[in-house]
């Protein structure tokens, strides 16, 4: 999910290649985050300077959005909805068991890399709550035995320490 530390030349390249666009700001910041997984603290100076904005500006924008991360995930992200419709089929219940089953609290990733847990507010899967996303694909109908059964799915497939 996450590539190593952007190379000052890619991140520019990066920049330039959206700075024209109208409202820049989001457009570059979803372009280094999916490029990297991240925002990183490199970024924000290199993003201003470009688009002619203050480094609170960017900074701003950055903390306003809870999809932008500040830090490298793990190798997948787990990201279980918080919405109204998932809350009332047992997203708590889901959520405690899944913090329970990988060791971890929200906003955290697992000690060997391999999860981060975030919430997310609407999958826009509504008819099948609860929801989760594991990466990019989104999982309705989700229980703590699917969850684990997922996981264990995840573990074979990647052979790195995923566990639950």
């Amino acid at each position: 999910m996450t590539t190593p530390l952007p190379k000052t030349a890619d991140l520019d390249a990066l920049i330039q290649a959206h700075r024209t666009l109208p409202g820049a700001t989001l457009p570059i910041l979803h372009a280094i985050q999916d490029a990297w997984g991240y925002i990183p603290d490199e970024a924000l100076p290199r993003i201003a300077t470009a688009l002619n904005l203050s480094r609170a500006e960017v900074q701003g924008v950055v903390s306003f959005y809870h999809h932008f991360r500040r830090t490298p995930p793990g190798r997948h992200v787990v990201q279980v909805c918080r919405a109204e419709s998932c809350l009332a089929m047992g997203a708590d219940a889901l959520e405690a068991h899944v913090r329970a089953a990988l060791g971890i609290d929200v906003h955290q990733t697992s000690a060997d890399g391999a999860v981060t847990l975030e919430p997310v507010y609407c999958l826009g899967n509504c008819a099948c709550s609860p929801s989760i996303r594991v990466d990019d694909d989104i999982h309705g109908r989700m229980s703590p035995r699917r969850f684990d059964a997922l996981v264990a799915e995840l573990r074979a497939t990647s052979g790195k320490g995923v566990t639950a």
